[in-house]
């Protein structure tokens, strides 16, 4: 272990490391951030203010929400600005503070819009807030620089994918785009500083496996959420308005009580969906921290993709529909598309290429950290399907969440 390593150690050791952390607000960054209090790490977090709140009541309301008592908010020092802004937003008095008390940044903040029409946001915080948190880096003389990136960095490659930098390919969207050039500037810019750099690549994440709680809900949760939509709009047409509508899209009730929706949904022989639940993430996040002071790139993901036919039955079964089946892309040829089906793909395009994903995650420098640490990530299946979709229904899909 040289100096650097030995130093930065006995920092951590000593909770005595002091960590600038951006996207506070968000789910991930929001986890990290309290893991680390809870941890014993001082934190300075980086939040955004909104119309209705200050960034401090934002981070209140937050912690609130994860039941972190006032003991492990006073290591937790909140600070107003935007990683996009020139300076991060920060006055020349709070920059100046906060240069000299950075051992360790971790970049949590990101946008990750799909959509080709919100690229100029998508860039101004996938690249150029980037830059500015990495010239933050270099003033500071932090030691360390951990960037929570993407496994979809591989965008339309499919087969193994490595824990190394990838080449400028094909994407799926701007968001894949962006986050693949992000780490290749992090990767050069901490080269040529002397930096030292984690790149963090996680899967699809959902919530807590074993509470359901979330603070997203979108990725895996959207396709169960516009299901969800539909049968409640046309059980109300049918139940009040004579289902005329209804009948013309072919649902109907059934004699059981559960809603027919004549909806097909095309698989890929062999595809699926790679899912974590966050708390699988978190843990995962912490061990490579603590573990690999000599930085490198990992994959946080699910060895085992879970099929877009079992979602379809673990939906099925607990919000009592019929109708809804998985088929072959040649299927639509046989049979053209009917009219619910293209109401319910409509709101899915940006999602396709993730629920028939043929992508397997090489995960040989993260594995050796998470088995010593004995961590394994959990099996999405029914019992935590249900969890997690019944937190989001009862949270109406994000609308009483604090933070916002």
């Amino acid at each position: 272990m040289n100096t650097v390593d030995a130093v930065l150690q006995k920092r951590r050791a000593d909770r005595a490391d002091r960590v600038f952390l951006t996207g506070g607000t968000g789910f991930l960054g929001s986890h990290i951030a309290v893991e680390l209090l809870r941890a014993g790490y001082h934190v300075c977090l980086l939040a955004r203010p909104n119309k209705r709140s200050s960034a401090e009541e934002r981070v209140a309301r937050l912690m609130d929400w994860f039941g972190l008592d006032c003991a492990l908010r006073q290591k937790l020092r909140v600070v107003s600005g935007a990683i996009e802004l020139p300076s991060l937003g920060l006055s020349s008095e709070v920059r100046v503070s906060l240069l000299k008390n950075v051992d360790e940044i971790i970049h949590c903040a990101s946008n990750t819009s799909f959509s080709e029409r919100k690229r100029p946001e998508v860039e101004a915080a996938n690249i150029v807030g980037l830059s500015n948190i990495l010239s933050f880096a270099a003033e500071s003389g932090c030691s360390f620089f951990h960037h929570v990136s993407t496994a979809f960095v591989a965008g339309k490659k499919d087969g193994l994918c490595c824990e190394e930098l990838v080449d400028l390919g094909e994407f799926n969207n701007v968001y894949e785009e962006t986050k693949a050039r992000g780490e290749r500037m992090a990767w050069d810019f901490c080269r040529r500083e002397g930096i030292r750099l984690s790149i963090y690549r996680p899967s699809i994440i959902y919530g807590d496996s074993r509470t359901g709680r979330s603070l997203r809900f979108n990725a895996v949760y959207f396709p169960v959420k516009i299901a969800v939509f539909l049968k409640n709009l046309y059980e109300l047409d049918l139940r009040e308005r004579g289902g005329e509508k209804a009948e013309l899209l072919g649902i109907r009730m059934e004699s059981d009580g559960r809603l027919f929706m004549p909806i097909r949904i095309e698989v890929r022989n062999g595809g699926g969906i790679n899912l974590i639940p966050i708390d699988y993430f978190v843990a995962a996040f912490m061990a490579l921290l603590a573990e690999r002071p000599d930085g490198g790139i990992f994959h946080i993901v699910n060895p085992r993709v879970k099929k877009i036919e079992d979602l379809i039955d673990y939906a099925k079964r607990l919000f009592r529909l019929k109708g809804i089946k998985p088929c072959a892309a040649a299927d639509f040829y046989a049979k053209p598309k009917n009219a619910l089906e293209i109401l319910y793909e409509s709101h899915l395009e940006a999602y396709a290429p993730y629920m028939r994903d043929k992508k397997a995650f090489d995960s040989s420098h993260a594995r050796p950290v998470l088995e010593k640490y004995r961590i394994s990530c959990p099996e999405f299946d029914y019992d935590v399907f249900a969890r997690c979709m019944n937190y989001a229904v009862e949270v109406d899909w994000n609308a009483r969440l604090p933070g916002k």
